[in-house]
């Protein structure tokens, strides 16, 4: 099953991106996002082992654009699991120039092995303002079991921006993660985004963190990633 769903995102991708003009034309609450990168990074550690990887999304809005579900999967090599799946559900309101938003995510690893904790809960909350072409973000999580050995963890993440242009902008991020049963450690990345179209960014970025005794999911590594949304 593992393989077969490999196989099946990068088909997905390209379904989708044929049928983009189409959904393109027509209102609708429903937006989706595909790509690939050389490396899957999540708070500055990798869960595609160094390796390249794919992903998609959907999400849906309400109208007034507060709410939202997005279920979403990427390719990972953790447990023996290649595929993560997840869905979250949020709610982005804005106040005193600020934009807010609270979600919480279920995520899954497929067919991991026996044995392995594949799944997690994580709650998120965010606040970001731009001012003019600058913008930062201030960004928590938590869960409290982690897959894999990992039990709770928190992280906190602070992001500056600078958008040069309509299709070029750069950001740096630094964040912290304290966690149960695995090594405590600090991650920050830097990079810029260019929109080669109107729908498709090309985002280059480097990664580093203080833990790379603990593994080369910890090491430094430039980042490019490439992604579609319509």
């Amino acid at each position: 099953m593992t393989k077969t769903a490999l196989l099946c995102l990068p088909a997905l991708a390209l379904a989708t991106l044929a049928a983009a003009p189409a959904l393109a034309q027509s209102a609708s609450p429903w937006s989706f996002e595909v790509g690939a990168g050389t490396d899957n990074r999540s708070k500055g550690a990798s869960k595609s082992g160094n390796d390249p990887y794919v992903f998609g999304s959907a999400t849906w809005e309400s109208a007034d654009g507060r709410f939202y579900v997005s279920p979403a999967a990427e390719t990972i090599d953790a447990g023996g699991s290649d595929v993560e799946a997840e869905i979250a559900l949020g709610y982005a309101p804005e106040a005193y120039g600020y934009v807010f938003d609270f979600n919480v995510a279920y995520k899954n690893r497929l067919d991991a092995n026996a044995g392995y904790d594949d799944d997690t809960v994580e709650f998120s909350a965010s606040a970001s303002r731009a001012i003019g072409p600058a913008r930062g973000r201030l960004l928590v999580q938590y869960s409290p079991d982690a897959a894999g050995s990992t039990e709770a963890f928190t992280w906190v993440e602070g992001r500056v921006g600078w958008t040069f242009t309509n299709r070029l902008g750069a950001t740096v991020a630094l964040g912290r993660r304290e966690q149960d049963n695995a090594p405590d450690y600090t991650a920050w990345n830097a990079g810029v985004t260019y929109g080669l179209t109107d729908a498709l960014d090309l985002d280059v970025r480097w990664y580093d963190t203080d833990a790379t005794e603990f593994g080369d999911q910890y090491k430094s590594a430039l980042v490019a990633k490439i992604a579609y949304a319509f």
